[in-house]
């Protein structure tokens, strides 16, 4: 029985591979003996001490007979280095010849024309896309000398499993253009644990292709690259693109690579091949770079030579001499470098001759001509209009910066430059060029390359009286026009940054573009780049269709920087000091006049426009119900709020609770093709001021991504002010041209909702005053939540017209303080005494916080049994009053009778005259008891009786007086008893 013995027996272990090797020797004894290059040499698989055998494979089976005998082989750890091989005949490692190179202990893959073996690719749907949504063509497609992913929102993966024996690296290079896509590369070892979610994120390219490293650990690995595309704005997005993945770790290699076409490498032992240059090409395997024939060319690293076209208008471009020693200048044209075009071809176009000389404009403003016929910058106290330098008079300071209206030459701090896809190794003719009256994109590039005109400024002059809050101040101002003119859908940006490669897009424009002007505020001193980028088309293409698409900037301005020239002197606010006195700013709240340079106070309540404001409609009145900043730069709100009703209630309202930048998401929006993200908004309500430091209430919105990686919820895109300042608070509908219709949130109670009006300084093409929001406060006492903000149901990205943005914000925090209005007291009745008073809110309750609710009260208090008896008594008692008050006027009226009588029968001793009465009154020592001693003694109805007698015949009571005189009153005693 005949056996086929493959690369399988490489796993057999060794015992096992020796008795199959005898074997097959007894049963192909007939067979001819192999010779060597009838068989190879491999290795099985590593036992546990760490040892393997080498074992001949026949390369066709059942021709020969006779193999070599098995041998023990190298280490399992055993590995070549870069530039060498295994040679399995010795078991020693060996170089490589010329025209191959090696890696030693890695793989390299840099040939893309269909995907190497080991790699997969496929494409799936990400979140809760639609089902009916087809992604098995969404995968890595090989592009030769690269691997580009999708671009559509399907979620495409490229993975390539490898077995290390010891820990390697692998390193690759990627080309990321597009943040709408987000691109990650990640690895899986055997225990199915991916790299750490920091390092996994590729960021954008900012220049060229981009290098990553990643470190692996021995045994298997699977590397995985995954992109995933979020179209959002509905325009076309770029695609990654991969190539050179190498990775080191592996065994061994028992062979050299050949160099692939378009490269070469002439010494042994090389581990990488070389590039040919331009107008050169190579075969695979080459150890040198072949000269093109000389009716045809080469782009870096090609393979093959191709015929030269005809040279057209496209080929060459125009632009303007400097100036000469005689101040001359004039038009030239030039081949676009490298030249790969033919003038020799029939129906080919000539270079045009250059033109006349000319005298050449003058300098830009701020700059003089020299006597070398160049421009010079004129002096710090100088100021020019391109012809001569002019001193800046008394009162007045130069305006400085710099100002580009004339193009004869770049100027030293711009640059032009191509931000690519491709390599390149040959020097590319700048791809801006200067033309007299403008700077202009050249052709004769790729229609998908970044033509970046780019400008550097080392800063920005600090004003005298610099305001607290710095941040915010205006340092200067960009001023740029420009115009475009495209065949297709072109794209110029404008952008702004700390450095050339690193900045953001300010603002885009897409198509022709008229000619216009565009300003930018610099609000911080570390933007000191600014570049202008021209990219004919999107779509990936490798063509020229579209190189004549152009755009044009005419002038450049930019004021106030550190080591700028000055067009223009302007007035300023003078010292006290003299005539020579020197120019200073006007403190903060001030305004210059023009006329005299004074500075003359702001109104009340107002803010400065700029750091140096000139005229009163340079201060601008804060909105209702907010006020200024110390610093005079910004209105701002304390987050208190005093309503009148119409009904002529004042409510008063305090929403400090909700002053903290308070964030809230969107309900799940779905792209196009069911790909699901969010909308975060920020929003910081009233801002605050400490330390002198102003924070103005602010709302941001940022597009958030889920995303279906571990320890990772969410991935955040760019954010973007809708509002960076407060214009006014108040319960109007309308307010400074912004308004919030009561449709968007219909009233649910009587209470007046309060609005919070923004609007932010930074203007897009699409709204051209800037973008505003509104928040509305309602009073809800349910919601004890902070950030329960909702958007309008008609508009439900939150705006309807993508420039003004609405919100509801509802909370018991956004309701009036309570005061003693909102709430009643009930009196309860008294009940043994006690009487409770209770105090119960007045619903529905609109308020929140303010004043609390008064306890319970409990006070004593009298029942009607009590009033009914006190009644009773008083009564009692004022009766015995009244009797006691009569009894005595009656004795009283008694007394005066008895005396009376007495003074009567005293006087019948002579007729006609009258006793003469010592007193009427009682005199000092007498008793008033003493007339009636003898009736006290008595008992009442003696009393009676003896008054019954006294009474005489003419009805008169006989009262006996009281004479003056004791002897008197003896002797009258003793003529009675005589009578007797």
């Amino acid at each position: 029985m005949q056996h086929r013995l493959t690369a399988s027996a490489s796993r057999l272990c060794a015992p096992g591979a020796v008795l199959l090797w005898l074997f097959l020797t007894q049963a192909s004894a007939d067979l001819p003996i192999c010779k060597e290059s009838d068989y190879h040499f491999e290795y099985t698989e590593c036992d546990r001490l760490g040892t393997r055998w080498r074992v001949a494979i026949p390369n066709k089976p059942d021709t020969c007979t006779a193999l070599p005998d098995p041998v023990k082989g190298t280490k399992c750890t055993f590995s070549c280095g870069e530039g060498e091989f295994l040679d399995m005949q010795s078991q020693l490692c060996q170089k490589c010849s010329v025209g191959t190179y090696s890696l030693g202990t890695g793989v390299a893959f840099d040939e893309w024309d269909s995907l190497p073996t080991g790699f997969i690719t496929q494409g799936v749907m990400t979140n809760e896309g639609k089902a009916s949504t087809d992604c098995s063509n969404s995968t890595w497609t090989p592009k030769g000398d690269y691997v580009a992913s999708n671009t559509d929102e399907c979620t495409a993966t490229l993975s390539y499993a490898v077995s290390l024996k010891k820990p390697g690296t692998v390193t690759f290079e990627y080309f990321h253009p597009d943040s709408n896509i987000y691109f990650e590369f990640f690895v899986q070892n055997d225990q199915c644990q991916s790299t750490e979610s920091e390092s996994r994120w590729m960021k954008v390219s900012e220049k060229d292709w981009n290098q990553h490293r990643v470190d692996l650990t021995s045994g298997n690995n699977v590397l995985y690259w995954r992109t995933t595309s979020y179209a959002l704005q509905g325009s076309a997005v770029k695609p990654v693109l991969l190539r050179n993945i190498q990775v080191s770790g592996v065994a061994y290699t028992s062979e050299c690579f050949h160099c692939k076409p378009g490269t070469h490498t002439s010494k042994a032992g090389s581990a990488r091949c070389t590039p040919c240059p331009a107008d050169t090409y190579s075969n695979k395997g080459a150890t040198v770079c072949h000269e093109c024939e000389k009716d045809k060319y080469s782009e870096p690293g090609s393979g093959s030579c191709k015929q030269r076209p005809a040279c057209t208008t496209r080929d060459y471009f125009y632009t303007h001499t400097p100036c000469d020693s005689e101040g001359k200048t004039q038009l030239m044209y030039k081949w676009i470098e490298p030249k790969i075009c033919s003038e020799t071809v029939e129906g080919a176009t000539k270079l045009p001759a250059s033109g006349e000389k000319q005298t050449c404009p003058p300098c830009n403003p701020g700059f003089f001509v020299s006597n070398s016929s160049s421009c010079e910058p004129c002096a710090s106290d100088s100021y020019s209009n391109g012809t001569v330098c002019v001193k800046c008079p008394a009162g007045t300071q130069p305006l400085v910066g710099f100002e580009y209206k004339w193009w004869n030459t770049m100027p030293a701090n711009m640059r032009s430059s191509v931000f690519g896809q491709e390599y390149s190794g040959s020097n590319r003719s700048s791809a801006w060029e200067v033309a007299g009256e403008y700077v202009y994109t050249t052709p004769g590039y790729r229609d998908t390359d970044y033509l970046m005109l780019t400008l550097t400024v080392p800063g920005y002059r600090v004003p005298q009286f610099r305001n607290k809050d710095s941040e915010r101040d205006e340092l200067s101002r960009i001023t740029f026009v420009f115009e475009t003119m495209c065949t297709t859908d072109c794209m110029f940006y404008f952008l702004a940054g700390y450095s050339e490669w690193n900045n953001y897009v300010v603002e885009h424009w897409k198509g022709s573009s008229r000619k216009q002007s565009y300003s930018y505020v610099i609000q911080s001193n570390r933007t000191v780049s600014f570049s202008w980028a021209l990219q004919r088309t999107e779509e990936l293409s490798m063509n020229k269709t579209y190189n004549s698409d152009f755009a044009k900037i005419y002038s450049i301005h930019i004021t106030n920087v550190i080591g700028g020239v000055a067009s223009q002197c302007r007035r300023c606010a003078l010292t006290s000091v003299g005539t020579d006195s020197a120019c200073v700013l006007c403190p903060p709240g001030h305004f210059m006049v023009s006329e005299t340079g004074a500075c003359k106070s702001c109104p009340p309540n107002t803010i400065t426009k700029a750091s140096q404001p000139v005229g009163e409609d340079a201060c601008v009145r804060c909105g209702p119900n907010t006020r200024r900043n110390k610093a005079h730069t910004a209105c701002v709100s304390d987050c208190k709020l005093d309503v009148q009703t119409t009904e002529g209630t004042r409510l008063h309202y305090d929403f400090s609770p909700l002053s903290n930048v308070t964030d809230f998401y969107s309900s799940p929006r779905f792209t196009s093709k069911g790909l699901r993200y969010f909308h975060r908004f920020s929003l910081g309500l009233c801002g605050t001021e400490e330390n002198e430091r102003t924070v103005k209430g602010y709302i941001c919105q940022s597009t958030l991504v889920p995303s279906d990686i571990r320890n990772q919820k969410m991935v955040s895109g760019q954010p973007f002010l809708i509002g960076d300042s407060i214009v006014g608070v108040s319960t109007e509908t309308n307010l400074v041209g912004i308004s919030s219709p009561a449709w968007l949130f219909p009233p649910s109670s009587d209470l007046p909702d309060v609005i919070f009006y923004y609007r932010s300084s930074d203007t897009t093409q699409a709204c051209k005053q800037g973008r505003s929001a509104t928040i509305r406060l309602r009073c809800n006492p349910a919601i004890a939540a902070k950030n329960y903000i909702l958007l309008p149901s008609n508009c439900s990205e939150g705006t309807c017209d993508g420039c003004t943005f609405h919100f509801l914000w509802q909370s018991q925090h956004a309701c009036p303080l309570c005061t003693k209005n909102h709430y009643k007291v009930i009196v309860g009745a008294c009940i043994q005494g006690i009487q409770r008073t209770t105090y119960m809110w007045q619903q529905p309750l609109q308020c929140y916080g303010g004043v609390s609710l008064p306890g319970q009260k409990v006070s004593a208090c009298v029942s009607l049994d009590f009033w009914l008896k006190f009644g009773v008594s008083t009564g009692t008692i004022g009766a015995l009053l009244l009797i006691s008050i009569s009894c005595y006027f009656w004795k009283k009226t008694r007394k005066l009778q008895y005396r009376y009588s007495k003074l009567m029968m005293s006087s019948r001793g002579k007729e006609c005259e009258l006793p003469t009465a010592d007193s009427c009154a009682i005199m000092e020592g007498e008793d008033a008891e003493d007339d009636l001693i003898y009736l006290t003694k008595k008992s009442l109805f003696s009393k009676i009786k003896s008054f019954s007698r006294e009474r005489t015949s003419d009805g008169f009571d006989s009262v006996p007086l009281k004479f003056s005189s004791s002897r008197h009153q003896q002797a009258e005693e003793e003529k009675d008893s005589d009578d007797a």
